[in-house]
């Protein structure tokens, strides 16, 4: 092979290379555009509507949760998800966080210095199955990263069925709990869930639907919990 096939052999490989980063650039620049954009318009929260339950948004900067009353009333979260085992402290746990996501990124990345760039890739390709990562909590402190939202009996009952949907079930109408040593403590555990991850649905969409899907304000597409929490920068409902 000669000097100047070789060099014509590279230079191919350089401009397939600059095209492929120049198609990534490109497709990453519209990509956070159309969420940008998405996420600036408004869905309305439904009006003239009752008091009656306190649900939270919560995030960590990245995530969003939803916030629910362990107990009300009609809905018991104790009988279905069902991984605390202390019934001496069972009562003392007031809330149950709900969120969805990638399974394995649940799964193998228990902190950020554990995720792998393959965990990251499948996830965002939609390659992984989706898990639901509950935690109870004893109490909710209102801040910039917890919101409090009061909405109607009505409105939990669409809420509570929109996280059960979520939810796989076995052949006994239980959700599936997943085990695993990954996980942060005995207050939280991760079950398997319906969907499938990928950056046109994200955690955050997952959490946007379920506040549409309640009545609430939310965006009309979100991948990033920018979206969802602008809606709530003001207190009225």
């Amino acid at each position: 092979m000669t000097n100047e096939v070789k060099h014509r052999g590279l230079k191919k490989v350089l401009k397939t290379g600059l095209k492929i980063i120049f198609y990534f650039i490109a497709f990453a620049f519209f990509y956070l555009l159309i969420a940008f954009l998405l996420s600036s318009i408004p869905v309305a929260g439904e009006a003239n509507t009752k008091d009656d339950i306190d649900i939270y948004i919560l995030t960590n900067g990245i995530h969003v949760d939803i916030v629910v009353p362990s107990i009300t009333d009609k809905y018991n979260w104790f009988e279905e998800i069902e991984h605390l085992t202390s019934e001496v402290e069972i009562p003392m746990y007031k809330y149950l966080a709900i969120g969805w996501g990638d399974k394995g990124f649940y799964i193998n990345t228990p902190t950020w210095s554990d995720l792998k760039a393959s965990t990251a890739i499948k996830a965002c390709l939609g390659l992984n199955g989706s898990a639901i990562h509950a935690t109870y909590y004893k109490r909710m402190q209102e801040s910039e990263t917890c919101k409090k939202i009061s909405i109607s009996e009505d409105q939990y009952d669409r809420l509570v069925n929109y996280i059960r949907n979520s939810l796989e079930k076995n052949s006994d109408g239980k959700f599936i709990e997943i085990k695993s040593n990954s996980f942060q403590g005995n207050i939280d555990a991760f079950y398997e869930a319906k969907g499938r991850y990928s950056i046109f649905n994200t955690c955050n969409s997952w959490a946007n639907r379920g506040l549409k899907v309640s009545g609430q304000r939310a965006c009309l597409w979100t991948a990033f919990q920018n979206g969802i929490f602008s809606k709530y920068k003001r207190t009225e409902k």
